[in-house]
């Protein structure tokens, strides 16, 4: 069976569900649940014999062997017990829950698990059959599932720029379902990257290091990357469930590829109910910041750039509002160029996220030796966004929308570029002589302002309207927060 049959045969059964009101982000959760003790039960078989460490009578034969209520019972009992193991099994089922409350269906689900042999499919199929569902997850934009998901044809791109190498560490301070990861792992073994058998265990084991505050999203995450053959069901989770800004990095890295969550809002939780109110003026205090703000964007660029070693290589995704934004954010911006090479920004269009209203870019930088030198020469900025028009179901963003930009960003040697129409260099004096030293950068004429024969389609004018109308309401709401603390 092929990896879209099969994803369509799995994905079928949520629309029975969604009549008993069941999501599509709790219809995955339950299959992530089965669909690991599926694949632990046949690891436990010959030939493989596996310890996965799941106590008897809490395992897939003692669920499989129920019906109707007995079966709900049982559920219910091994969810409230695998979530007390120690390593990627409590991971998994942290906090657990049923969301399925008809017996009848719930049998139907575990039938339909069970009629597979998960393990005969190949990485490729199982993985992406796991990445079909997180992708028709997100594409629901109820749930707000969309946030933790950045397209694939962006994160391709970016890991191409890269080029990440075997035997290195690569991190995400917000992984989210594990896009990045995985992007990284397809280019680390890609047609004639023949890995030797050190290279293969250090890519399953030790390669990924990463952080996801929400528990589903990070069981999603663990699950993504066990179909994908990273990590192992005895060993100890890559991702942990922690706020990444809290404290200093417990280690360096080579790389860091990441789409931080956008909003102002700080990712602490208040627990009393007197500090409600005082929720969005949060701030971290960390020694190692240069600037304290409640800007969650500017702290998680401070956080990767702690994060790296020297001359490691970042690529993020960061909102516009990163590269104009005044007070903290100008002095940020100032010490990421002195301190860091930021060698190339990529100007992205509107209407590729899941999230709207989004305008964003891609930041790469290296990091530098703190010698006192400023380490940025200038930088390179690639203008995506004027006179481009996209949107997620009519006109999404492909890998091929984004061959020039590789082009020209020569990820062999960075250090040899030309500038075209769309790729111009701006050299650090003129950069920092700019009102706040803005990289909020462009040049490119818009032609649909002269010529209206050139407008988008209506469907399209519509979808950027909307974005623009909510990028707009979401500044409001910033700006009234702002003047309620003052």
């Amino acid at each position: 069976m092929n990896t879209s049959t099969l994803v369509q045969k799995v994905w079928n059964f949520c629309h029975t569900l969604r009549d008993d009101g069941v999501s599509y982000g709790d219809y995955l959760e339950q299959l992530t649940y089965l669909l690991f003790l599926k694949l632990a039960h046949e690891y436990a078989q010959e030939p493989y014999k596996r310890d996965t460490h799941i106590p008897k009578g809490y395992d897939w034969a003692s669920l499989r062997a129920k019906t109707g209520e007995p079966l709900e019972a049982q559920y219910l009992a091994m969810l409230h017990r695998l979530g007390q193991e120690p390593g990627m099994l409590g991971a998994i089922f942290f906090k657990a829950q049923n969301k399925i409350q008809d017996p009848a269906k719930l049998s139907r689900l575990v039938q339909l698990i069970d009629a597979e042999n998960w393990i005969s499919l190949d990485a490729d199929t199982k993985g992406d059959l796991y990445e079909g569902l997180l992708q028709k997850n997100a594409e629901d934009t109820k749930s707000g599932a969309g946030q933790y998901f950045t397209p694939r044809a962006l994160i391709e791109v970016m890991v191409a720029c890269v080029r990440p190498e075997p035997m290195k560490t690569i991190a995400d301070p917000a992984c989210g379902t594990g896009g990045f990861f995985l992007g990284a792992y397809n280019w680390l073994t890609r047609p004639g990257a023949a890995l030797n058998k050190r290279q293969k265990e250090f890519l399953r084991d030790k390669t990924f290091h990463g952080n996801e505050i929400v528990p589903n999203t990070r069981r999603m995450c663990l699950m993504n990357l066990f179909l994908h053959n990273i990590g192992e069901l005895g060993g100890e989770p890559s991702v942990e469930r922690s706020d990444a800004l809290i404290a200093e990095p417990k280690q360096r890295v080579d790389y860091v590829l990441a789409n931080p969550p956008f909003g102002k809002k700080s990712s602490m939780t208040i627990t009393n109910e007197e500090g409600e109110e005082d929720k969005d003026a949060l701030t971290y205090e960390r020694q190692d910041f240069w600037e304290t703000t409640s800007n969650k964007q500017l702290n998680f660029l401070q956080h990767i750039v702690s994060m790296l070693k020297v001359d490691g290589k970042a690529a993020v995704v960061l909102p516009d509002n990163v590269l104009f934004e005044g007070g903290a954010g100008e002095k940020i911006r100032r010490k990421l160029l002195e301190t860091c090479d930021v060698h190339t920004i990529l100007r992205l269009p509107t209407g590729m996220f899941y999230a709207q209203g989004v305008k964003a870019n891609v930041v790469f930088f290296d990091a530098k030796p703190k010698d006192g030198r400023i380490h940025t020469a200038g930088v390179w900025f690639y203008d995506l966004r004027t006179n481009k028009h996209f949107t997620l179901k009519t006109r999404p963003l492909k890998p091929d929308d984004l061959q020039d930009f590789i082009a020209c960003y020569n990820p062999e040697n960075r250090h040899e570029r030309s500038e075209t129409e769309r790729f111009k260099y701006f050299n650090y004096q003129d950069l920092m002589a700019r009102d706040k030293a803005s990289l909020d950068i462009f040049w490119l004429k818009d032609e649909s302002l002269d010529n209206l024969d050139d407008l988008p389609l209506p469907d399209v004018l519509q979808q950027e309207i909307i974005e623009h109308l909510e990028a707009a309401l979401a500044s409001f709401r910033d700006v009234a927060a702002g003047l309620q603390r003052k």
